[in-house]
């Protein structure tokens, strides 16, 4: 049995961070050493930091594990950022520059062309832009890779299988995001109840160029996005976690709705290969009932990182229409991070 890597958690007492937290207890790869959150945070027992927010209790593990300062020097070998998005891009860099390597949630460098946008079962031949990025910033060890925007998790997820098959020609995304993707404490109440609120600032570009750099090729050491255009909607609706989307697409080939589905429940990319311990087996859950996949019910599938299909039928627009569902704390954000890790780790990636 390997030793267990040791790892920490940036902006540990946030939402994200939480379920980093949750996720790394006890995982069987990596050992959770270090939290680190603000200068109001450091120097606290982690319990009196952070008002724990996630339904299950906080781990007994970390309780009494004194929360450290966001910078270079904690006592672990990876880092998993749960930062915001503005105070993520130097403080990653500082991380990766002083040897860490840095998984990370925010949006700060996910259109660096020299770092990886990845989902394991989608792109991971983009890992080779880590050797690019460590040439170009000379960095030795350290790197940064990051994880998509929880609405193009789900989408890319979605497309994926079908774009291999089939080829995209053009995409019309609807999104209906949970409250929780906009962190802690949100949407006001007032603003959020008997409400759905048609804006998410910054959302719908991320929702039309991360799926096709997801989608596309290394080339030359950067990315050539795929070549299809995506038009998205995104809306915050009442709903605690889970983001539902209806998609129309228009395909390359003429296909019905049984070979679409067949080409999901088919998919067996390389994470599901390789066993990796947070990879859902199967990746895809189609699901046969006409009012499914529910945010409520089905956005658990797969322990969270599964991604659920359902309502799938000829659309009278483009090609074909259907409904995906992923669970944005989880897949879209810290879970989709360890993931990235444990692949890394099961190709040779990670030397401590």
């Amino acid at each position: 049995m390997r030793d267990k890597i040791r790892v920490g958690v940036l902006g540990a007492t946030g939402a994200v961070g939480q379920r980093f937290v949750e996720l790394l207890a006890d995982h069987p790869y990596f050992e959770l050493s270090a939290l680190a959150a603000s200068d109001a945070s450091a120097g606290r027992r982690y319990a009196d930091a952070c008002r724990w927010m996630l339904s299950a209790d906080m781990p007994p593990q970390v309780i009494d594990m004194v929360v450290c300062e966001t910078a270079p020097g904690i006592d672990c070998d990876l880092v998993f950022s749960a930062l915001p998005g503005t105070p993520a891009g130097p403080v990653e860099e500082a991380f990766a520059g002083a040897g860490y390597g840095v998984f990370s949630n925010a949006s700060a460098h996910r259109r660096d062309p020299d770092v990886p946008l990845l989902i394991p079962e989608v792109n991971p031949g983009h890992l080779s832009l880590v050797a690019t990025q460590r040439d170009t910033r000379g960095w030795e060890r350290g790197f940064i890779v990051t994880n998509p925007n929880c609405s193009a998790v789900v989408l890319t997820m979605a497309l994926a299988p079908i774009h291999a098959a089939f080829g995209v020609r053009s995409v019309v995304v609807n999104t209906m995001q949970g409250l929780s993707g906009a962190g802690y404490p949100g949407v006001p109440s007032l603003d959020s109840l008997d409400n759905v609120i048609p804006f998410i600032g910054g959302e719908e570009d991320k929702l039309s160029f991360e799926p096709r750099r997801m989608l596309g090729k290394v080339k030359e050491g950067s990315v050539e996005p795929a070549d299809f255009a995506i038009s998205a909607h995104c809306n915050r609706v009442p709903a605690r976690e889970g983001h539902l989307e209806t998609v129309s697409v228009s395909l390359v080939e003429q296909v019905t709705p049984e070979q679409l589905i067949e080409a999901w429940r088919s998919w067996h990319p390389l994470p599901q290969q390789l066993n990796l311990h947070s990879a859902p087996q199967p990746p895809i859950v189609v699901r046969p009932e006409p009012d499914r996949p529910q945010t409520r019910l089905d956005r658990d599938a797969g322990r969270g990182m599964a991604v659920s299909i359902g309502r799938v039928r000829p659309c009278e627009v483009f090609d074909i229409k259907f409904l995906a569902l992923g669970h944005n704390t989880i897949r879209g954000a810290a879970g989709a991070s360890v993931l990235n890790a444990e692949l890394m780790l099961a190709q040779g990636m990670i030397n401590v």
